[in-house]
């Protein structure tokens, strides 16, 4: 259902109390008015803490006093239907005056066709009046909107824009708010003194800085692809299925929309590295959500982060969103003292996981299944688990090959990778990697090339980490064999 729709339901239910979380007042409050004004023959009034009601006589008594914005409500003539928006009007509901008297006001909202409407930043509730209010979320402009207001934008500065160059750009402005893409298009002309492709660079730019504002999402660079992953061939074929799924030719199929997967292993088995191949190989831009940051900071903040990370990310759809460790962070909550809410957090986040119709691909990263709730492994949460285990010797063989590919391109073949493969039993690949490098610091200091002999020396030098942690790991390949997850690799 459209906020639109949703909006005009309420108030034709009679509803007393609309709470809206939104960035963009000032589109809202036009939304609000321009949607009344073609479905519903109501009066709008506004007031805010510096102007008090603008568009009501007699009412200077309201200004810069919350508590008498509530008592001009109840001299309204009472056959009038209205809507009274109340701006940042969250920061005075925790007033015991403020809040009692909303509370004596409902039993006259429910008898008159009035509606109040509290419009803030982010859902600021007390306790006392939570089950009071329904709490909207008023989302980023979608691509329609941003079209209209490109076209306004371009015909103030007379340019005509290419058809082909003016969709990349409306695309590229999913998930900014109208105010930014105003901002941004008009900084584009500063420094071009035209609309052209660097107009597209200079809206990622600002999509990174706006991610980047929230604390817990970052946008995450991808320069590898499936190709630089030696191994997971069971992985990859899953995920190359699946790679058009985003299109609308498989919309049209009929096919679901793709909800993400858990990739469960030791590490240093490439968990984190298969998030960004996908994303680079997809195509699409890849955020990263850091939990630990979306349950620090005071409480109440929590809740209203995850919203902004559903909303940022679901507005930037199609994309990856990459929830790395989340056994760690999952394992580490303390839920005693806040109020239920961690509980509140965890719930929404699951929820949207199970529910969410948006096209984000989510790919979450764990090197241990035991500390994950239930709630969050069992199907429908994603669309599949998978286990990726120390690799063997096959796809050790093609670790060694991706990296001395990469770093000898010319004289790889020279190196004697069966033997290497042979002699790194329980090694993940990021050690492999180490292994590598290791060597290479050593030739290096010598004032030579590294040799197959430099690894091997290093290898024996080296105690991976499966040595160290055998019974957890041991404990995770028991759990793949028993079937209850997939492999990730072919040759398992």
């Amino acid at each position: 259902m459209s906020f639109e729709k949703e909006l005009i339901t309420l108030l034709k239910a009679k509803y007393p109390l609309i709470y809206i979380v939104t960035q963009e007042e000032e589109r809202l409050e036009y939304t609000i008015r321009k949607t009344i004004e073609t479905q519903l023959d109501r009066v709008v009034y506004s007031w805010d803490f510096v102007n008090g009601y603008s568009d009501l006589l007699n009412s200077q008594s309201a200004v810069k006093n919350p508590f008498e914005a509530l008592n001009l409500i109840e001299t309204l003539t009472p056959q009038t239907p209205s809507v009274i928006i109340l701006k940042d009007y969250s920061r005075f509901l925790s007033d015991i005056s403020v809040s009692r008297k909303l509370r004596n006001l409902i039993k006259l909202l429910r008898t008159q066709p009035k509606t109040l409407i509290v419009i803030s930043y982010e859902k600021v509730i007390p306790t006392e009046l939570e089950e009071k209010f329904v709490v909207l979320d008023f989302k980023y402009p979608k691509l329609i909107e941003i079209k209209k207001e490109l076209i306004r934008l371009f015909a103030l500065i007379n340019q005509d824009i290419d058809s082909k160059l003016f969709d990349l750009i409306a695309n590229s402005c999913k998930g900014l708010t109208l105010d930014k893409v105003r901002n941004v298009i008009t900084k584009s002309i500063v420094i071009k003194k035209k609309i052209n492709l660097d107009t597209v660079n200079l809206i990622l730019k600002e999509k990174q800085q706006l991610v980047g504002q929230t604390e817990i999402l970052e946008f995450w660079p991808t320069n590898e692809g499936f190709s630089d992953i030696g191994g997971l061939e069971n992985l990859k074929s899953w995920l190359n299925k699946r790679k058009l799924n985003f299109s609308e030719k498989a919309l049209n199929y009929g096919l679901p929309i793709p909800r993400g997967l858990l990739l469960v292993g030791v590490q240093g088995t490439g968990k984190s590295l298969m998030a960004k191949a996908i994303a680079h190989d997809w195509f699409l831009p890849l955020l990263r959500l850091d939990l630990g940051r979306l349950f620090a900071g005071l409480v109440g903040e929590s809740e209203s982060r995850v919203r902004q990370m559903i909303q940022i990310t679901e507005s930037l759809a199609p994309c990856i969103l990459w929830i790395d460790e989340i056994d760690k962070t999952f394992s580490n909550l303390n839920t005693n003292g806040d109020s239920g809410t961690t509980n509140r957090v965890i719930s929404t986040l699951i929820t949207w996981l199970a529910e969410k119709k948006s096209l984000v691909f989510v790919v979450a990263t764990a090197n241990s299944i035991q500390n994950l709730q239930l709630e969050i492994i069992r199907k429908g949460r994603f669309d599949e688990i998978f286990f990726i285990n120390l690799p063997t010797k096959e796809e050790r063989k093609k670790i060694f090959e991706v990296h001395l590919r990469h770093l000898r391109p010319e004289s790889w073949e020279n190196y004697d990778i069966e033997y290497l493969s042979t002699m790194t039993q329980n090694f993940s690949g990021s050690e492999i990697k180490q292994l590598i490098i290791e060597a290479m610091y050593d030739a290096f200091n010598e004032k030579r090339d590294f040799t197959t002999e430099d690894i091997f020396q290093q290898i024996k030098e080296i105690v991976p980490l499966a040595k160290l942690d055998t019974e957890s790991i041991q404990n995770l390949q028991n759990l793949a064999l028993s079937g209850r997850i997939r492999s990730a690799s072919k040759y398992n």
